[in-house]
């Protein structure tokens, strides 16, 4: 695998457009022969651009953490409760662009062509909205990753109060008297 390359100016043509392609039709519609009859270019001299599909995808998975971590870091600016404010933006994100969000989390991640630090990024505001533990961030982010797949994937009854149970959710995650002690 190769590692992180800086996107040229062609080359982030070439993401916004595969990005555009992934929002119509998901990733299945995805590939690298449609990608360029939207271009408008032979599927070839893609190659000049992007060494692989992979590479495409990291591409891609790039620019969604980084909007995510916008989202997240406007979400907590000025925020009464950083919990539910992060929650509710990941939930909007995930309904917006499904599509990317499955991308992004799917499979496993090419961290080594990810554009460097976005990881970190997006994470560090969940780490901190929940004082600084990285493992309770991991346990929230997949309670909100989770719950966001199967409301996309529309797992949940008709009647289910979804609001109800992302606010019972979190609410799981806030610390209590009794965990402050455990850990002191």
């Amino acid at each position: 695998m190769t590692a992180f390359t800086p996107l040229s100016p062609r080359a982030r043509e070439i993401v916004a457009v595969a990005r555009e392609l992934l929002e119509e039709e998901g990733a299945g519609g995805l590939s690298m022969r449609r990608l360029a009859e939207r271009l408008g270019i032979r599927a070839p001299s893609l190659y000049k651009h992007l060494p692989d599909k992979r590479a495409l995808e990291s591409a891609l998975i790039s620019e969604g953490l980084a909007e995510l971590a916008e989202r997240f870091e406007q979400a907590l600016a000025g925020a009464a409760d950083p919990l539910a404010a992060l929650a509710d933006a990941y939930r909007r994100f995930g309904q917006e662009h499904s599509h990317l969000c499955r991308l992004m989390t799917d499979r496993s991640l090419a961290r080594r062509q990810l554009v460097p630090g976005v990881e970190a990024r997006a994470a560090l505001p969940v780490i901190e909205a929940v004082g600084g533990d990285p493992d309770l961030a991991r346990a929230v982010w997949a309670f909100a990753h989770g719950m966001v797949v199967l409301e996309l994937n529309d797992r949940f009854p008709a009647d289910a109060d979804l609001d109800a149970a992302w606010r019972r959710g979190i609410e799981s995650f806030r610390p209590t008297k009794t965990s402050k002690r455990r850990s002191s």
